[in-house]
């Protein structure tokens, strides 16, 4: 497969998040909607690439992991407060904002990947109306 064939997805037609803020880092929980969801999410959201993502105002390090018996990806990113949310002068950057910025974030897929992921029933709760 060649770099041609590929085209750019954000994650939020892949995934939802979760997120919450604590001391001086943000903790994400991001769930695929399917499991072919989750393979692209495996093997595309790496700890680089969110950290490359969050760049402008990320200065730790970001850690990653697969967690496929629920679909999910656990993320926490380090020194991504400015110190803390008790002392963050940027409401902006906290948790609940951060989630929507990384679902913002692309990655790479195949027009077929695409195509298989968007047509595989999502899974939970809510079963097939979704």
């Amino acid at each position: 497969m060649s770099k041609t064939d590929m085209e750019k997805v954000q994650l939020v037609r892949l995934a939802h998040a979760r997120s919450g803020d604590k001391a001086d880092w943000v903790d994400f929980g991001l769930f695929a909607w399917n499991e072919a969801g989750y393979q692209l999410l495996a093997r595309e959201v790496t700890a680089a690439r969110v950290q490359a993502h969050f760049t402008p105002w990320l200065p730790g390090r970001v850690e990653c992991w697969q967690l496929p018996n629920i679909l999910a990806m656990k993320l926490v990113l380090h020194d991504a407060l400015q110190g803390g949310s008790a002392r963050n002068l940027r409401l902006d950057n906290l948790g609940k904002s951060m989630a929507g910025a990384l679902l913002r974030m692309e990655i790479e897929v195949t027009a077929e990947e695409l195509a298989h992921c968007l047509a595989t029933p999502r899974v939970g709760w809510w079963g097939d109306a979704v």
